[in-house]
């Protein structure tokens, strides 16, 4: 039976503006880790990263072609000396003079005496002389020592969001190990005993564990770790046992089990073994959810836990909504929030008054339309499937119908804000 605590709790409905701000006040970045470049990528850059050294750090050939005086090619039909050759990880075995010329290839460094790199395109390619076909500006065709990053500047700030490129740059510096704030590990638990394993049969009144494959999806899509714990049954003991197991995490979530029937253990559960802040928010689907916190063995530490419907829109919309943004502030990221744009609806949908309703729709950004996918039941999974977009509908009204300017969230994008 739920404590008296926690059912005081469960009597008070919070707007979901009310309860995303209530999550993300306990929200707190990963403590820094040092982990090897090629880990890296979708991390956050936990200091400022400082360039010890020039890059390039050497004048070197844009092109392969040759090392010339710029003076030298200033108008076309110039006959030169070719006095070597250097390639890209040699050095030059002398300077260049007036009137000679030095092949070069790409990245190789450029000699002494030489400002300008003249294409093998616009030349004869002779060995031993050569003779430039066409006018070539001084300084064409060569990198300058530092012309991308110079000593002492600060070229990825803290809190960078590393992307492929910043990979690259930090690879150029030799940084083999960066610190950065650590991916959360997220443990992704079924409740019930109606959910069976995927190649389990399929008795009559069970169900394939959906949940946990599209919640730990999710999880992974934000560049989370997901751990797969299993299916607790509806039994407190078992239910213990799971979530003892899922502790090790830095947040547990979990589907099913958070209304107030007669076996639904998730709140009495995790009040004895943390505190759990549980509501009814005023939303549609996905009414209830908890949220709360599990003490680890010992005590050393607490774990968030998000216990989510069971409905499989329910799970999947209230992670979007409520889970994500709190997983990615705990992974450093300080955009949180989808985009929203205004759209104009294309059909009715209807809902409870005093419910904050999330359809999903199909956004259309050339024409400024949306519409509903079809029906909207919380057990619908497809109307998931088929969406790009959340089409939000505030608490007053009863239906948005056709016509009417509606605010629509991007799940098809990254957040913005």
């Amino acid at each position: 039976m739920a404590s008296p605590s926690a059912a005081k709790t469960a009597q008070r409905v919070l707007s979901v503006d009310e309860a995303l701000e209530r999550i993300l006040a306990r929200m707190t970045a990963l403590a820094p880790e040092t982990i090897a470049l090629g880990d890296a990528l979708g991390c956050v850059l936990a200091e400022d990263v400082v360039a010890d050294r020039d890059v390039p750090p050497f004048r070197n050939s844009a092109m392969d072609g040759y090392a010339v005086r710029g003076e030298d090619v200033a108008r076309p039909s110039v006959r030169l000396r070719v006095v070597g050759a250097v390639g890209a990880g040699e050095t030059p075995a002398r300077a260049v003079g007036r009137g000679e010329a030095m092949r070069i290839m790409t990245g190789a460094p450029l000699p002494d005496g030489a400002d300008t790199v003249v294409r093998v395109e616009d030349t004869d390619g002779g060995k031993e002389a050569v003779t430039i076909t066409r006018e070539t500006p001084t300084g064409l065709s060569v990198r300058q020592a530092g012309e991308d990053l110079r000593r002492g500047e600060t070229v990825l700030a803290r809190g960078t969001h590393l992307r492929p490129a910043d990979i690259g740059v930090l690879a150029t510096l030799g940084r083999a190990r960066v610190p950065v704030i650590p991916r959360p590990r997220v443990s992704v638990l079924s409740t019930g005993d109606e959910i069976v394993e995927l190649d389990a049969p399929l008795a009559t009144g069970k169900i394939r564990d959906a949940n946990r494959y599209s919640l730990s999806a999710a999880v992974r899509a934000i560049g989370a770790e997901p751990y797969p714990i299993g299916i607790a049954r509806d039994t407190a003991e078992d239910l213990r046992h799971a979530l003892g197991n899922a502790a090790f995490a830095d947040a547990v979530v979990t589907s099913g089990g958070v209304s107030v029937g007669d076996r639904d253990y998730v709140k009495p559960v995790v009040e004895q073994m943390g505190s759990m802040d549980f509501w009814s928010i005023a939303i549609r689907p996905g009414r209830p959810l908890a949220f709360g916190t599990l003490r680890t063995a010992g005590g050393t530490r607490s774990v968030p836990i998000f216990g989510l419907p069971g409905n499989p829109v329910s799970a999947l919309l209230t992670f979007e909504l409520f889970v994500r943004p709190a997983l990615l502030k705990m992974a450093g990221r300080a955009k949180l929030h989808r985009p929203r744009v205004r759209a104009r609806l294309l059909d009715t949908v209807e809902k409870p008054a005093g419910l904050r309703l999330f359809a999903r729709g199909v956004y259309d950004p050339v024409a400024g339309t949306v519409r509903s996918t079809g029906p909207q039941g919380s057990g619908i999974l497809r109307s998931m499937s088929l969406a790009n977009c959340l089409i939000e509908v505030p608490e007053a009204p009863e239906r948005a119908g056709p016509e009417e300017q509606v605010s629509v969230i991007r799940t098809d994008l990254p957040e913005d804000h």
